[in-house]
């Protein structure tokens, strides 16, 4: 949990709040995500050290000892990676057994596909590769959620608009990191799309996540969910006039205000 509030202001409080057993299966999932989304990120490594490494950990999943493996696959870098990546085993291990093998898979699909989006330079062209990329790194996160939430107590949603509710919140982040991406090289936006392009985009995304937790029936998913939904929102709004960051107060009279 430490780990977590270092890394994700967004999601430590919903998380940290959630029943045990379920607590523990989203936040080994979020933190091994966390994890291999530092590689694709990171600053200083090569690219096609970052695809060897995201390739490694795909490959990883197939070994019996999948956890050993991944370690393995990590080690011979453990000066140069971040504490969360190198932690990647612990957060492997914390994952309930009766839901590993779900979370390790989608673990293994988002490497996969990040180490492909390295390759290809992150080009971005049309709305189409957004679509795909935006999956890759957040859309699938949906997608394992609605597979825990059915675990954990049998609550059944849309996988499609569980998608839409991972997309929409990294579309908020593609438009409030744009100086950030540019300046590293990367552009996210479609040929010709600017910010108001963007923007549309992302709110048709959050359209579809706010139709996601209407159908949730009232219970941990719904607890979970209501809160990166409503702080990407308040950003939306933030960033549209103008703005750039929520304050610290703000995120917690966000959060009061969802919990009553």
């Amino acid at each position: 949990m430490t780990m977590l509030q270092k890394t994700s202001r967004t999601f430590y409080i919903p998380i940290s709040r959630l029943e045990p057993g379920l607590k523990e299966a989203v936040t080994s999932a979020y933190l091994c995500m966390r994890a291999i989304d530092e590689i694709e990120d990171h600053h200083e490594l090569p690219d096609q050290l970052k695809v060897d490494l995201l390739q490694g950990i795909y490959r990883s999943s197939q070994s019996p000892a999948v956890i050993q493996a991944t370690h393995e696959v990590l080690t011979p870098y453990q000066n140069i990676l971040p504490d969360v990546t190198m932690q990647l085993r612990n957060w492997m291990e914390l994952c309930p057994p009766a839901i590993a093998d779900t979370v390790f898979r989608y673990i293994a699909k988002m490497a996969k596909e990040m180490a492909e989006w390295v390759e290809a330079k992150w080009n971005i062209h049309t709305e189409e590769d957004l679509d795909r990329y935006t999956y890759s790194v957040a859309g699938m996160v949906g997608e394992m959620l609605s597979e825990l939430w059915l675990w954990y107590d049998g609550t059944k949603t849309d996988f499609v608009k569980a998608v839409a509710f991972g997309r929409g919140l990294q579309a908020v982040n593609i438009l409030r990191n744009r100086d950030e991406d540019l300046k590293r090289g990367v552009d996210f936006y479609p040929d010709g799309w600017q910010f108001k392009e963007m923007l549309a985009y992302t709110k048709r995304n959050l359209k579809l996540a706010d139709e996601y937790i209407a159908d949730l029936k009232p219970g941990p998913a719904l607890k979970f969910c209501k809160i990166p939904l409503a702080l990407a929102h308040a950003t939306v709004n933030l960033l549209a006039a103008g703005g750039s960051k929520l304050t610290r107060d703000t995120v917690l009279k966000i959060v009061n205000r969802i919990n009553g």
